[in-house]
């Protein structure tokens, strides 16, 4: 299992909001991540939390590319993702350095398809049937509406079924992973019975990413605020790695790391003597 540690350059991020606004404190904290662990580290922009503000593709990169060239300046080995929904950010970021694209949106943006098949990039495709791009505005509408009868079945045929309309725009089937997209438009409930089905993901032949650090699955579960829920975080990604997931989305990377280890280091062959 490997590790995206979250790097939000933005105001308003539900757990982390304005720590990282600063480029060089932005890049320091890669760092710290790269250190404690972390494979791939994951930058945005734009808060998609309930209630959030949404900003323009020109300010998101505004926000984003100098932090991304730092990084790759200071860390020449790093794979960074950039989280966004807007085919325009995504454009900018990968120019300035990133390697892979994480939307949301499921694809929301006309452009987001043609823009990943043409630069050969990874691309993390969420489920979010409701999140519909205004090409008006270039801004994103209903990201956090209710869903309407999710189930691991359909959220497993959405994505299969998005995943068979990239492969026939160009995109290569190794470069896509499937994102359940949980907590966008749903309850607790439905979060907590996608995660324990999480592996039926796995069926359609790519790899997983599962991203529920912190959310509010976590602290509607527990009763607890943002910065209570380490302990489910880590209890979370546990499971995710028994059932085979391929990537965790967190941002406590340091403690994420050691259980993954840990859990290695126990399921690894040992020869007694």
């Amino acid at each position: 299992m490997k590790i995206w540690g979250v790097l939000n350059i933005t105001p308003d991020s539900f757990s982390d909001g304005g720590k990282y606004e600063l480029t060089d404190l932005a890049a320091d904290h890669a760092g710290k991540m790269l250190e404690d662990g972390a494979d791939i580290i994951d930058i945005g922009g734009e808060s998609t939390r309930p209630g959030a503000g949404i900003i323009s593709a020109d300010e998101e990169i505004k926000r984003v590319v100098p932090v991304i060239k730092e990084i790759r300046e200071n860390f020449p080995g790093v794979i960074i993702s950039i989280d966004t929904y807007k085919a325009k950010t995504a454009e900018a970021a990968l120019d300035a350095g990133a390697e892979i694209v994480n939307d949301i949106s499921a694809a929301a943006d006309p452009d987001m398809i043609p823009l990943v098949a043409e630069r050969k990039c990874r691309y993390c495709l969420s489920h979010n049937p409701s999140a519909v791009f205004d090409c008006s505005t270039g801004l994103i509408k209903n990201l956090n509406d209710r869903q309407k009868n999710v189930s691991i079945q359909s959220v497993s045929e959405g994505l299969s079924a998005k995943a068979d309309e990239l492969m026939t725009a160009g995109i290569a089937h190794e470069n896509i992973i499937l994102d359940p997209g949980i907590g966008f438009g749903m309850d607790t409930n439905e979060c907590l019975s996608l995660i324990k089905h999480v592996a039926a993901l796995k069926r359609a032949g790519f790899p997983v990413l599962l991203g529920v650090s912190r959310k509010s699955v976590i602290g509607n579960s527990l009763g607890l605020p943002v910065d209570e829920r380490l302990e489910g975080t880590l209890a979370l990604t546990a499971y995710a790695f028994m059932q085979g997931i391929d990537y965790v989305r967190v941002h406590d990377v340091k403690e994420n790391y050691r259980v993954i280890k840990m859990l290695e280091a126990v399921m690894a062959e040992h020869t007694l003597v």
